[in-house]
């Protein structure tokens, strides 16, 4: 599933890691799922949880059979950015991320290449690939600080990255890893993935990666995997 910052080209490198330890029937819990490209990899008993309501409304139908239009135009697009209230949440999740440039929440309507590629029949490929993966996940939309998270879980978060292109709501980083860290105390076993982490969280894992909306705007940065130094064996 397309979505900004997904996870998707390391999922292959860092699952491994996350999941070497699991034990039978243990919760994996993923606080900001966005896109799913991550939890679509891991086997049941699973939670997902995103503060979007049209994301966690698509994802939830898509893992129940529903399928959106396999054409959306940008007609169609415009309306439903500017009056999301009159459309399904389902729909308005789908078109929001899957229909847009960059995979950014309305950013901009991605115009087919004639002849070339017809960007609404590849989201909705992707989609169709995808949603066999995620049967038998819970979906919540909450705050992640008010997920019901089962005892002894592997919690992987992903959450907005600091200094980097913002998403539909501001995020308080130094919160957060407080968050994190009280989640460690309870006992659970938490992965994040971040550029930087503060000194008392430790890189297990990373890679250089190339990131960007499109060709013209790359860089390199270098994705990395942290657990607090509490839980280095």
């Amino acid at each position: 599933m397309k979505y900004l910052g997904s996870k998707r080209r390391i999922a292959k490198y860092i699952l491994p890691i996350i999941l070497c330890d699991r034990q039978p029937d243990q919760y994996y819990v993923e606080p900001f799922c966005g896109g799913c490209n991550i939890i679509d990899g891991v086997e049941n008993p699973r939670i997902a949880n995103d503060s979007n309501k049209y994301l966690m409304s698509f994802c939830k139908a898509l893992a129940e059979g529903w399928l959106p239009p396999k054409d959306i135009s940008e007609n169609l697009y415009n309306a439903i950015k500017a009056n999301p209230n009159s459309f399904e949440d389902k729909l308005v999740g789908y078109v929001g991320f899957q229909l847009s440039f960059g995979a950014k929440w309305f950013g901009g309507y991605r115009r087919d290449k004639i002849g070339k590629r017809n960007y609404a029949h590849e989201a909705y490929r992707n989609i169709i690939k995808q949603r066999n993966k995620l049967k038998g996940i819970e979906f919540f939309n909450v705050d992640y600080r008010e997920l019901n998270i089962p005892e002894n879980s592997i919690i992987y978060c992903d959450p907005p990255y600091a200094n980097t292109t913002k998403y539909k709501d501001e995020f308080d980083h130094n919160q957060y890893w407080q968050w994190v860290r009280k989640m460690v105390l309870f006992g659970h076993r938490v992965f994040c993935s971040e550029y930087h982490a503060p000194p008392d969280f430790l890189s297990i894992w990373q890679k250089t990666v190339v990131t960007g909306v499109d060709v013209n705007s790359t860089k390199e940065d270098i994705e990395k995997l942290f657990v607090h130094k509490s839980q280095i064996k």
